[in-house]
């Protein structure tokens, strides 16, 4: 079988039809990522492939990295030639079978630039100099990557203390149909054991114009940011926690907790699960009473390699899974928010893929609530699950515990334009998987309810659980 075919993944006669005739044509909405907004609003264009596949990658820098790259020619190959870090790529992909990133590179390189061919040293510099022809042509900057792509929606990951200027310049220009949402990442304020804590709160008070003296006054700033998301079309949060917490205080505990951590106290394990715990149950309510979604990632050890966080910062490839996410604390975070009749709709994600059957289960026991399908999500297969294998156990844990049919589906977690192909990498994994249903004789041939099913998980599930106009 020809590699990548127009069959790429798919088994079946089932599956063939479901992905042709269904999946293949949705439009994208792609709820969470990391695309600069910024490089939307001034259409950023590429120099060459090695800056639009390569230079924010942490996925092929993990490669890289394996394949005996030094760093100087990764992340610290400002000012290198360019050809070189690409034929740096060019030697490590062909030993990446079974990496994700093999297909996704791929799919990449067909989709955008029509090249077919294997990437290996060999072809290096054929392949790099078409690709960097197609990347001088028309359409082919940031805002041409995401037409050609077929994204209505574009939700990006936002500071509270940001003052979305760029979201707002986008939203003003009549000749871009996209929609670019912000989305509120809150994990700054969150963050009290963290170096800058104190000179970040300065920042939110001054951004919000509320006076930052105590906890109250913490979430009145914090309030007043969200009202402004909200005046802007936000309509999720985001929320990247180690792990699960849930522990009940009091208004003097977190007062007495947050102006200790201002004026540099050590602040223990409880207090700080107390102080998390808190905020997320007040941002919760809020999120309910505006009709956002709360997305909840967890799991993840961030930064392991201390010498290279020294060196290169945060989000350069050096974290991993955890193995005590503590997902059951989900349910009382839960349990806390639906007595008092302020559930938000969630999605929850884990690093850890051990944890997905948990939340599944514990998800199923908060859907109670009429006119909102499949309110509380596992959430996609994310970072380290993003692969064939991940897609498919957590599609499976997914239609073992409920509805399959209600699931929002994918969205690409990326700072790259290039990522949206990730999306056409799932649909084909869930045409498969539905199709395989079929075939073994699990689910009738009745194409009119899968080829709905199909279409909502790709397309309209998401638009109507976020609340989106498109």
């Amino acid at each position: 079988m020809k590699f990548l075919n127009e069959d790429f993944l798919l088994k079946g006669s089932t599956a063939k039809k479901l992905y042709h005739e269904y999946a293949e044509k949705m439009p994208i909405i792609d709820y969470h990522c990391h695309v600069n907004p910024a490089d939307i609003a001034n259409d950023k264009k590429y120099s060459s492939i090695t800056d639009v596949w390569l230079g924010g990658d942490h996925y092929k820098w993990r490669l890289l990295r394996a394949g005996g790259i030094p760093e100087s020619e990764i992340t610290g190959a400002r000012g290198k030639d360019p050809f070189m870090l690409f034929k740096n790529f060019a030697s490590v992909l062909p030993k990446a079978i079974g990496n994700p990133v093999y297909h996704w590179s791929y799919l990449e390189l067909k989709r955008y630039f029509g090249i077919e061919k294997p990437v290996n040293l060999d072809t290096a510099r054929e392949i790099y100099d078409e690709c960097n022809k197609k990347l001088s042509g028309a359409n082919m900057g940031a805002r041409g990557l995401i037409e050609q792509s077929n994204v209505k929606v574009i939700c990006t990951t936002d500071d509270p203390i940001d003052d979305l200027a760029f979201h707002k310049q986008i939203s003003e220009d009549t000749a871009f149909n996209v929609k670019v949402l912000p989305a509120f990442r809150p994990d700054k304020a969150m963050n009290l054991k963290a170096a800058g804590f104190n000179g970040y709160i300065g920042q939110l008070e001054n951004a919000s114009g509320i006076k930052i003296d105590g906890y109250k006054g913490l979430i009145m700033a914090i309030d007043k940011r969200i009202d402004f998301f909200n005046n802007m079309g936000c309509r999720a949060s985001d929320h990247a926690l180690e792990g699960c917490i849930f522990e009940p205080s009091t208004g003097t505990e977190l007062n007495e907790i947050f102006l200790k951590a201002l004026n540099g106290g050590d602040i223990t394990k409880l207090e700080e699960n107390k102080y998390h715990s808190a905020i997320l149950l007040h941002l919760g309510k809020r999120y309910h009473e505006l009709g956002w979604v709360m997305q909840i990632h967890f799991g993840c050890m961030r930064n392991l390699n201390s010498t290279m966080f020294d060196k290169l910062g945060p989000d350069t490839g050096f974290d991993s899974m955890n193995g005590n996410g503590s997902p059951q604390n989900l349910a009382f975070l839960l349990d806390a928010l639906n007595k008092d009749g302020q559930l938000p709709r969630m999605v929850l994600y884990s690093l850890n893929p051990a944890d997905s059957e948990i939340i599944a289960s514990i998800a199923a026991c908060f859907m109670a609530d009429a006119g909102c399908p499949g309110k509380i999500q596992l959430g996609a297969a994310w970072w380290f699950n993003d692969s064939k294998s991940g897609m498919e156990k957590q599609l499976l844990d997914y239609a073992n515990s409920t509805l399959l049919g209600n699931f929002v589906g994918m969205l690409t977690d990326s700072r790259s334009f290039l990522s949206y192909t990730r999306h056409e990498y799932f649909r084909r994994i869930l045409c498969n998987f539905i199709g395989g249903l079929v075939d073994n004789g699990e689910y009738p041939d009745d194409f009119d309810t899968l080829g709905k099913i199909v279409e909502d998980i790709c397309y309209y599930n998401t638009a109507r659980f976020f609340g989106f106009d498109v």
